[in-house]
């Protein structure tokens, strides 16, 4: 699978929560792979919610956001998410403004929450580093 996120924004995501920590590339290749897959289903979703309501259009309450934050305020790009959020679904539907913004910030608390639970699997292991497989076990354990 082609990842559409950069891998910049996710270990800025990862580092935020890591503490003293370092984190490894893998690490943030992982989840951004993981945010990905993510995106992808709640845009399917979202899809499916528009079409029940006759609309082409996914709006931002399709993926259940009533307040919309500023993009600006986001450490993930919309442009990747846009592209993320059309990966699994039909080229007749369009993705609103709106609707990138809040996936975004859908999947950035998705990234915050998974990276929190990584580096308490670091501590745990009694390592320094944050790895691929701190990110790899969060979701075998809560997935």
């Amino acid at each position: 699978m082609n990842v559409e996120l950069p891998f910049a924004p996710v270990d800025t995501i990862i580092r935020r929560n890591a503490g003293d920590l370092r984190v490894s590339a893998d690490a943030s290749e992982e989840l951004a792979t993981r945010i990905q897959e993510h995106g992808s289903e709640l845009a399917v979703d979202a899809a499916t919610a528009a079409s029940s309501d006759g609309r082409k259009t996914l709006m931002a309450e399709d993926f259940g956001v009533e307040q919309v934050v500023d993009k600006d305020d986001l450490e993930l790009p919309v442009a990747p998410v846009d592209r993320i959020a059309r990966l699994n679904i039909d080229d007749r539907y369009r993705v609103s403004m709106d609707a990138r913004v809040a996936l975004a910030d859908i999947l950035e608390d998705y990234a915050d929450n998974v990276a929190r639970a990584a580096a308490i699997l670091a501590h745990h292991a009694d390592r320094r580093t944050i790895t691929e497989d701190d990110i790899e076990t969060y979701f075998s354990l809560f997935e």
